[in-house]
């Protein structure tokens, strides 16, 4: 069973900041407050966490289109292919916030993402997955976890969501309640910006 930690945004304790980075380094999976909804989490660089996470959402893992949530824009060269001064100006004026950004994957993409062509990168408004992300030293992976709901897409409710989920993953994160409009996400891998999805972020950063 998951364990069960409440972690303030204002101020996020870094004794069980440190203990949501060793779950992950152990191979652990986390549900974690971002922005905008709660995500779904593990170290990108730890494939059987990858591989759990891929058959919790009926997806192979070689198809998953997840996104990499990352502290700051310093190591996107790690993962992302040289970008122009108009495409490094959007993400300036985006970050951190509730957008995911499709950009071209870079040839140091850990093992399991190296046949990836693009990487959705998303820096959230939120302290405590900002400094996990720090802390590890590296991205985690993230994937919106769904509602089975007709009304409400996500779950906003810690303690709801632990309920559910208590028996798939290793922690659970309280930090209070999440949203439940998800990222924007615009690709700006191609010519042209293009708009995949619209959600909580608006396209002025565009302009």
């Amino acid at each position: 069973m998951a364990k069960f930690i409440k972690i303030y945004e204002e101020n996020p304790d870094e004794r069980r900041i440190q203990e949501v980075v060793r779950v992950l380094q152990q191979g652990g999976l986390i549900i974690y407050p971002t922005d905008t909804v709660y995500g779904l989490g593990c170290d990108i660089t730890n494939s059987r966490a990858l591989e759990k996470i891929a058959r919790i959402k009926g997806v192979k893992l070689a198809k998953a289109n997840w996104s990499f949530i990352c502290a700051d824009l310093s190591n996107l060269s790690d993962y992302v292919k040289q970008i122009d001064t108009a495409t490094f100006k959007i993400l300036k004026r985006a970050f951190p916030g509730p957008y995911t950004f499709i950009l071209p994957g870079s040839t140091n993409l850990p093992k399991d993402f190296k046949k990836k062509k693009t990487v959705g990168i998303r820096i959230p408004d939120n302290a405590i997955a900002r400094t996990i992300v720090e802390r590890l030293g590296n991205p985690i992976v993230s994937t919106s976890i769904h509602d089975e709901d007709d009304i409400l897409e996500y779950t906003t409710d810690p303690e709801l969501i632990f309920e559910k989920w208590q028996n798939m993953v290793d922690l659970v994160i309280d930090g209070g309640y999440g949203g439940n409009i998800a990222s924007t996400v615009i690709d700006l891998s191609g010519v042209a910006p293009e708009v995949v999805r619209e959600g909580l972020g608006t396209l002025e950063v565009l302009t």
